[in-house]
């Protein structure tokens, strides 16, 4: 279809005024429809506002993938749909453990998804890079309150991921040659740099 006949069929079936050249914006990406416009434009096209989305990544695109309104969603997260809408809006998730658990299940997100839908990237990292240089059991509760995923599970993998930062330092000082402190420090950043990553493979939930 032309963009003019999908500007039609929007007018037409949905009442929604959009000019051509917005449906040529939304083609080439330098426009997003809004929610509306995304429900109408799969109706128009005889799909799903899923298979209208590149890979989701935000909230509201994984909810627009799911063919959820924000009233739906957040009914089934616990929160009213105004507190919801604002979060959706920012893109910082605020949610407790039990609306993260849900708001997880209900959109279907991995770890890895949760963590970028929520933006909660920078956040995960610090708190991975705190542990594993000090303490990883001050930051079992700081990481059960940021992911979806039980205090147990998260255990296990802050004691693999210390314990490994850990020996790959002392290796490190032990082999390093005239490198000492210094190779240390290279190969410790090095592991910090990847501890996202390690923490994904980990913990299953990069897939």
């Amino acid at each position: 279809m032309a963009p003019g006949h999908v500007a039609y069929g929007l007018r037409a079936q949905y009442g929604l005024l959009v000019a051509p050249e917005t449906v040529m914006a939304w083609e080439r990406g330098e426009q997003s429809p809004t929610s509306a416009e995304l429900t109408a434009l799969a109706g128009v096209l005889w799909c799903s506002p899923g298979e209208l989305l590149a890979e989701p990544v935000t909230l509201r695109e994984h909810r627009l993938a799911r063919g959820m309104d924000p009233e739906d969603l957040a009914r089934r997260v616990g929160l009213d749909a105004g507190s919801y809408q604002k979060m959706e809006d920012t893109g910082r998730w605020k949610g407790n453990e039990r609306q993260s658990a849900a708001l997880a299940s209900a959109l279907g997100l991995n770890l890895a998804q949760f963590v970028t839908a929520t933006g909660k990237e920078e956040e995960l990292a610090g708190l991975l890079r705190s542990a594993v240089t000090t303490r990883w059991q001050a930051y079992v509760k700081p990481l059960a309150k940021l992911l979806p995923v039980p205090k147990a599970h998260l255990e296990r993998v802050l004691e693999r991921l210390y314990n490994d930062y850990q020996s790959r330092m002392v290796a490190t000082l032990s082999w390093g040659g005239g490198q000492g402190a210094a190779g240390a420090g290279d190969a410790g950043r090095e592991f910090l740099a990847e501890i996202v990553d390690r923490f994904w493979s980990m913990a299953g939930g990069a897939g």
